[in-house]
């Protein structure tokens, strides 16, 4: 209570001590619970927009493939494992062709039991030996009655410099060679299958990339496993590219595909290299990678996909066409590629 200047009294809020006041509680927000469901929610929904956009392009092709035969390479695991439970569940005979039978094996029980194909089988093959390729082909075209859908899926990335028993350097090697001679020695039961596809998963990583002609294998020059890595995806989509125009009015087409950054087994090397890197990105990696069903829906989509034959020859991301990087659109290039991969793996093109 204070004095009026004008004589009486009046009541003022309290204004010290520790006493309370008649309004007190104005200062405190009683929102405040009501605030932080808000910022969780607009958290939350954030959250599964930027999911939404991290996975990219969805394949929503029904299409069904009884009767129809897939070789996917590198299948037992990431996404081409995801890729083959895709076409085993759309009813196709799907080959799954790769190096370690045992995980192999497994992974195609686990399909069967998923998608109700039993139609799924395993076949050997090393990418790394032109041997094992040649010995998969022959067995390939003595048992299987057509083949309309070829998934060159399998790969390595940013290995150290391991030489094969060819005496290649491994990522040109498996990226691209062993496919290249796998993909050539099937041509015929291709053509006879058509219309048929060749899927070649290659990478963004293509950008930047050359083909270093007067150096393939890095004999002459300090060996860089990421400009290694970059020359191989190059290689996919030229070869991609190559084919296509080789192959105009056959009934086969081919495209070559950036699946997206995803969370597989394929970066191991990377992260041995830099085990602080790993555990530093592990938990991050969770939210800003594509998981492997994801990243296998632009193989799917230009497996599957109708009308996509004007668009042979073309490279895709996110389920659509993209442009390459100017190293992916030189056509001398890619038929040079084309003529020394043939005699670097001995393959000499029927007449």
């Amino acid at each position: 209570m204070r004095r009026d200047p004008h004589g009486g009294y009046s009541v003022h809020p309290w204004s010290g001590g520790s006493g309370p006041t008649e309004n007190m509680w104005d200062e405190v927000d009683l929102s405040t619970p009501a605030k932080y469901g808000a910022v969780i929610a607009v958290t939350v929904i954030c959250f599964i927009l930027l999911r939404k956009w991290i996975a990219g392009g969805v394949c929503r092709c029904s299409v069904r493939l009884e009767g129809k035969t897939v070789l996917i390479t590198g299948a037992n695991t990431g996404i081409g494992k995801e890729t083959s439970r895709d076409m085993a569940h759309r009813g196709a005979r799907v080959v799954m062709a790769c190096r370690d039978l045992t995980r192999a094996e497994k992974a195609a029980e686990e399909i069967r039991r998923s998608t109700g194909n039993g139609n799924v089988v395993v076949r050997h093959l090393d990418l790394a030996s032109l041997y094992s390729v040649r010995e998969f082909t022959r067995e390939f075209l003595a048992s299987e009655e057509r083949l309309d859908i070829l998934i060159n899926n399998a790969g390595v990335m940013m290995c150290p410099k391991w030489i094969t028993e060819d005496g290649f350097e491994t990522q040109l090697a498996v990226n691209h060679l062993g496919h290249f001679l796998l993909t050539n020695i099937l041509l015929d039961k291709l053509k006879g299958s058509a219309p048929s596809r060749v899927v070649n998963v290659s990478s963004i990583a293509h950008r930047g990339g050359k083909i270093q002609f007067d150096d393939l294998f890095f004999n002459k020059r300090p060996y860089n496993s990421l400009v290694s890595y970059r020359q191989s995806k190059l290689a996919n989509v030229l070869f991609s590219r190559e084919l296509s125009r080789r192959m105009k009015g056959t009934g086969v087409t081919s495209y070559s595909l950036h699946p997206g950054v995803i969370k597989t087994e394929l970066g191991r090397h990377v992260e041995s290299w830099f085990p602080m890197l790993r555990a530093i990105l592990s938990a991050p990696s969770m939210l800003l990678m594509k998981t492997p069903a994801q990243g296998a829906q632009t193989s799917i989509y230009c497996a599957v996909t109708p009308g996509l034959e004007p668009q042979s020859g073309c490279y895709f991301s996110d389920c659509a066409v993209k442009q390459t990087a100017l190293e992916g659109r030189d056509d001398v290039v890619a038929m040079r590629l084309w003529e020394d991969s043939a005699r670097l793996v001995g393959y000499t093109e029927k007449n």
